[in-house]
């Protein structure tokens, strides 16, 4: 004979599931203020590139002392308030030792030891910063500029693609997510991929520019372009290869 238990639901709370879109910092090295120099250097001209994401520090790329000694405790007050400076949330902590793990919890800080990466971008020597499955979802329509950039100017499509209908002149910064289009000469800087999205590319009728970067992969002006493709209509991508990451420059009508 079955039977049914009763059951009663709660009228204010329900607990479900929940899956959040993180931000993993890998940390390569505990010199805080190296690490403040190159959070400085890589975004400095960016200084709204985060709007309060959430953290996961990942500690297991650390090295471990040259002596064999115990790893070096991190001040965890120190980095997270480094941290938040460039507007990034600190929340949880994984590859930690089991005493910086305890540092970790004194500090607010949780451990988070199934957060899973999505492939990440290539890293400057200090840390890297890789979204942490799943990504957020982008949206379907790109932001679309429709007038000229000017020196000083930046635009960033967070989460999706940018279309630019006028020139970027030099000192101007266009900057996305995900792929860049330029229906215009394209004169100033341009990152695409900004969160590590290796597939995004940058299309310009005029390839004249100061800087280009995929997915941190960078080139600039001080190596001249190419007579093939300079202030030609041009695309840059990125291919991988044996030897690391490669921006390649083609032209749009050979």
């Amino acid at each position: 004979m079955s039977h049914a238990a009763s059951a009663t639901t709660p009228a204010t709370f329900e607990i479900k599931s929940a899956v959040l879109p993180l931000v993993a910092v890998l940390l390569k090295s505990a010199d805080l203020a190296a690490l403040a120099a190159e959070l400085s250097q890589r975004w400095a001209d960016t200084p709204d590139f985060f709007d309060g994401d959430p953290v996961v520090l990942d500690l297991s790329h650390l090295p471990p002392p040259a002596d064999g000694t115990a790893a070096p405790p991190i001040d965890f007050a120190a980095l997270m308030a480094l941290l938040r400076q460039w507007r990034l949330e600190p929340l949880a902590v994984r590859g930690a030792t089991a005493a910086q793990m305890q540092q970790a919890r004194a500090a607010g800080l949780v451990a988070a030891t199934d957060a899973r990466d999505l492939p990440p971008p290539p890293a400057p020597s200090v840390l890297s910063v890789a979204p942490v499955a799943p990504a957020p979802a982008v949206p379907s329509s790109a932001l679309v500029i429709d007038r000229p950039l000017r020196s000083g100017q930046q635009v960033y499509a967070r989460g999706r693609d940018l279309v630019v209908l006028a020139m970027v002149n030099a000192g101007a910064e266009v900057i996305a997510d995900g792929s860049i289009h330029v229906y215009a000469p394209l004169r100033g800087k341009a990152m695409a991929g900004v969160r590590g999205d290796a597939e995004a590319r940058i299309f310009t009728l005029g390839l004249e520019p100061e800087l280009v970067s995929i997915a941190g992969v960078y080139r600039t002006s001080e190596t001249p372009w190419p007579d093939n493709v300079r202030g030609k209509a041009a695309q840059i991508r990125l291919r991988s290869g044996p030897d690391g990451d490669r921006l390649i420059l083609e032209t749009l009508n050979p």
